[in-house]
C-alpha cells in the first residue's frame, strides 16, 4: 500500500483516494491526484460579471437588496466605496451611504 500524502489544508494523514481526487476526511477538502496539492491561500472574489474585486475597490449594486431587520432597502445603482474582502458567506465588508456598515455578497455587485 502506497502511502497517501496529508491534507494540505488540515495536515491531517488520514487521506483517501476517492476517484481521481484525494479526500480528506476531517475537514472535507478535496484536490486531485497529480494537481497541485495546496491552495496557494489567496482568496479570490469575482463580481457578478467575472471581474476580480480587490480591497478598496468600488463597486455598484446590481439589483435591490433588503436590510436583514429593517425596513430599508439598498437601491439598484447605489456606488459603494472603499469594499473590504472578507472570507465567508457574504465576501464583502462595506459602509453604504445612508444605511451603514453591512456585508454583501459579490454576486449582487459589478464593478465600478
Amino acid at each position: 500500500m502506497t502511502a497517501l500524502p496529508k491534507c494540505p489544508k488540515c495536515g491531517e494523514e488520514y487521506t483517501y483516494e476517492d476517484g481521481a481526487m484525494l479526500v480528506c476526511p476531517m475537514c472535507a477538502h478535496e484536490w486531485p491526484k497529480d494537481g497541485p496539492a495546496a491552495d496557494t491561500g489567496e482568496m479570490v472574489i469575482k463580481d457578478s460579471v467575472g471581474n476580480q474585486l480587490n480591497d478598496g475597490d468600488t463597486v455598484v449594486v446590481i439589483k435591490d437588496l433588503k436590510v436583514k431587520g429593517s425596513s430599508s432597502v439598498v437601491k439598484v445603482g447605489t456606488k459603494v466605496k472603499n469594499i473590504r474582502l472578507v472570507g465567508g458567506d457574504h465576501d464583502i465588508d462595506c459602509k453604504i451611504p445612508g444605511i451603514g456598515q453591512m456585508g454583501l455578497k459579490s454576486e449582487f455587485v459589478k464593478k465600478a
